[in-house]
């Protein structure tokens, strides 16, 4: 039933999204080689393509079917991908959606200036629209995205509350998800109140992705998330089903979770006894649970769109990003 959802709402949008995946091909072209080289290999890695998919629904909620959805749901996915260079290089992944990551294949100096690059030619098309509301919604955004990178790299290692962390995820992914649907309502002519609407709505769908992202580290396969499993805990980050467990077991299960940051492995520590830890404390469902009641929260703040094609497509969307498994 997902699945066959999934094609009804990507089927709807087939025509835009393939015209924002041109434009991202085309503004990804540089006069240095290297720029575009490691442009085209990120954008020819996919991705779900949800960022431009929200910002078109968004739009499309008020009528509006015009080029500046385009070249706006490319903006979003640039800065997307700008920030996946950059998190590979800080997280010093060596693979990102199953295939090597761009700084593996060149190197750290070159994807910082590429991912630099990638975020000015976002600012550049979005300049064209000469709308100061659209500016300062993508430059609070990268604020906020910048801050968010900073504030992870300074917890890494150590206990965080669940309210650090949802602050963070917020910054961090479901920012993003806020401003795609707000620009989107921008587009089209939606009033003060609509546009709040829209970007909860957004918030809210990016908190739930999020956490079921959280989830999918530590329970699904490698083949299935295209990257090592428990990548997060490799890296000294702590997310929502651990801190759940940690809030709730013993100390000297904690201490287990604490030797898995110090050492950023499971060396001394098997993964199957953090695996099992959370099983005990129900820390997986309790984060599906969490995500559920985002998934709600979003579909709450648009309930006072009037039926529609487009507003069904909406309030599934929340259920996708849920009941995913990628």
């Amino acid at each position: 039933m997902q699945a066959a959802q999934a094609r009804e709402i990507f089927d709807l949008l087939h025509d835009d999204l393939e015209a924002i995946e041109r434009e991202f091909r085309d503004d990804s072209i540089s006069t240095v080689p290297a720029i575009t080289d490691i442009g085209e290999y990120l954008r020819a890695g996919g991705g779900k393509r949800i960022r431009p998919a929200l910002l078109l629904l968004g739009s499309r909620l008020f009528g509006y079917a015009g080029r500046s959805a385009i070249r706006l749901g490319a903006v979003v996915e640039i800065i997307h991908t700008a920030t996946l260079v950059h998190d590979d290089i800080i997280d010093e992944a060596e693979v990102r959606r199953g295939r090597p990551s761009a700084n593996t294949r060149w190197g750290n100096s070159k994807c910082v200036l590429a991912g630099d690059w990638l975020y000015m030619q976002a600012f550049k098309i979005a300049v064209q629209e000469r709308n100061f509301r659209i500016l300062d919604l993508l430059i609070e955004l990268t604020q906020q995205m910048v801050e968010g990178e900073l504030i992870q790299m300074e917890s890494l290692g150590r206990r965080v509350t669940l309210e650090q962390h949802l602050d963070l995820i917020y910054r961090k992914t479901a920012c993003l998800f806020s401003v795609s649907m707000r620009l989107g309502a921008l587009l089209g002519g939606a009033g003060e109140e609509e546009e709040r609407r829209l970007g909860e709505f957004g918030r809210s769908v990016g908190l739930a992705f999020q956490i079921v992202d959280d989830v999918l580290d530590l329970t699904a396969s490698e083949d299935e998330l295209g990257k090592p499993v428990a990548s997060d805990l490799r890296e000294g980050k702590l997310t929502m089903p651990v801190i759940y467990a940690l809030e709730r077991c013993t100390p000297g299960e904690a201490e287990l979770i604490d030797a898995v940051l110090r050492e950023r492995n499971f060396d001394s520590v098997p993964h199957e006894a953090i695996t099992g830890l959370l099983e005990r404390y129900g820390a997986i469902e309790a984060s599906y649970e969490q995500a559920a009641r985002y998934a709600e929260q979003a579909r709450r703040a648009i309930c006072i769109f009037p039926d529609s094609e487009i507003k069904r497509a909406l309030l599934w969307m929340p259920d996708f990003v849920v009941a995913r498994t990628s």
